[in-house]
C-alpha cells in the first residue's frame, strides 16, 4: 500500500482541508497564469514533495525558512536540472504565498542559486565533415541533400534559420547568406566555395525537379519531394541519415553542425568576435563555450609538435 507521502506526489495535489494555500495556488496556476492541466501537475507534484517534508518537520509552509528549504533539496540526489526546476517551482510557490498574505517571507530568497551544468558541444573533426558531405548522390533529393548540408556547416546556420530561407536571402555571386535569427535578429553570414557550388547544382539541376512540374512553387531555398517548403523533420530526418551512413552515430544532429561551424573557425585562428557575429550570439559569454574546444585543439598540436611535451 503506498506510503500518504508518495501518493501525494503522484498525484501532485494536497488536499483543500490540509493545505487550503496549496490549491489557491493551483487554482492560481490554472486560471490567472493559463498554464495547461499537465504543467499544474507538474508544479503540484513539486509543491507536494516540499509539503510533505516540510510536514515531517512539523512545520508548514509559513513557517519553512531558507535552512529548511535547503535540507529538503539535499535529501535527494537530484541532477542539477532537476534541482533547478524544484527550486524553480519552490520560488513560484513561494512567491504566490507572500503576495496573498499566506506567508510573510519568502525563504527561496535566500536560497543558493544551482550549479549550471556545463556540456561542451559535440564537435566533428573536418574529415569526419568532409566524410558526410560527400555522400549525397547526385539526384534531385540528393542535390538538395548536400546544400542543406553544406550551408548548415558552411554558414553555421540553426535548423530554423536554414528552413526559413528564401530565394533572395542567398547571394552567391558575392557569396554571402542572410537569415534572420532568435529575437528577430538579423545577420549576413559568409558562404564557401563548396557551399555555394553545391547551392548552385541545387538550384539548376534538383529543385526545379521537386514537385509536380508546372505548379507554383514557394519561395523557401530548401523544398521536400512534394515541393513544399522542407520541415523540421525533414531536416532532422537528412543529417540523421548521412551521420549513419558516414559511421558517425545517432547523436550527430544539424547543431552538430553549427558547432562544427564555429570551432573549426576557431581552430582556424578566427576572431572570437566574429564568430560571435556569425553564429548571432547576443552575448559573447555564449560563444565562448568554443574556446574550450579549440584550446584541447591547440594543447593537440602542441603534444603533437613541441620536442619537449611528450611524456617519456
Amino acid at each position: 500500500m503506498p506510503s500518504r507521502q508518495s501518493e501525494t506526489a503522484e498525484n501532485g495535489a494536497v488536499s483543500r482541508e490540509r493545505n487550503p494555500e496549496v490549491a489557491a495556488y493551483l487554482a492560481f496556476l490554472r486560471t490567472e497564469r493559463g498554464l495547461s492541466d499537465n504543467t499544474v501537475r507538474s508544479y503540484g507534484r513539486d509543491v507536494a514533495q516540499v509539503i510533505d517534508f516540510l510536514a515531517s518537520q512539523s512545520l508548514r509552509p509559513s513557517d519553512a525558512g531558507a535552512e529548511d528549504l535547503t535540507a529538503f533539496l539535499d535529501a535527494q540526489a537530484w541532477k542539477p536540472a532537476t534541482r533547478a526546476r524544484k527550486i524553480s517551482s519552490l520560488r513560484s510557490f513561494f512567491a504566490f504565498l507572500v503576495q496573498n498574505g499566506y506567508a510573510s517571507a519568502d525563504p527561496t530568497l535566500h536560497l543558493a542559486p544551482p550549479r549550471r551544468e556545463v556540456t561542451l558541444p559535440r564537435a566533428l573533426s573536418v574529415e569526419e565533415v568532409g566524410r558526410m558531405l560527400s555522400l549525397p548522390p547526385a539526384t534531385p533529393l540528393g542535390l538538395r541533400d548536400r546544400a542543406v548540408l553544406e550551408v548548415l556547416y558552411g554558414a553555421g546556420l540553426r535548423a530554423s534559420e536554414a528552413l526559413n530561407l528564401r530565394l533572395g536571402d542567398i547571394d552567391l555571386e558575392v557569396g554571402f547568406v542572410r537569415t534572420v535569427g532568435k529575437g528577430d535578429r538579423e545577420r549576413v553570414v559568409p558562404l564557401g566555395r563548396m557551399a555555394i557550388e553545391a547551392v548552385e547544382v541545387y538550384l539548376s539541376r534538383g529543385r526545379p525537379l521537386l514537385g509536380t512540374p508546372g505548379t507554383l512553387k514557394p519561395p523557401f531555398l530548401f523544398l521536400n519531394a512534394r515541393g513544399r517548403g522542407l520541415s523540421r523533420m525533414g531536416l532532422h530526418t537528412i543529417v540523421k541519415r548521412y551521420a549513419r551512413r558516414s559511421g558517425l552515430g545517432d547523436e550527430v544532429s544539424s547543431h552538430t553542425l553549427r558547432h562544427s561551424f564555429a570551432t573549426h573557425l576557431l581552430e582556424g585562428g578566427a576572431d572570437l568576435r566574429a564568430v560571435q557575429e556569425m553564429l548571432g550570439h547576443a552575448d559573447l559569454s555564449t560563444t565562448q563555450i568554443y574556446t574550450h574546444l579549440s584550446r584541447e585543439h591547440l594543447r593537440r598540436v602542441y603534444q603533437d609538435a613541441h620536442p619537449r611535451a611528450w611524456e617519456p
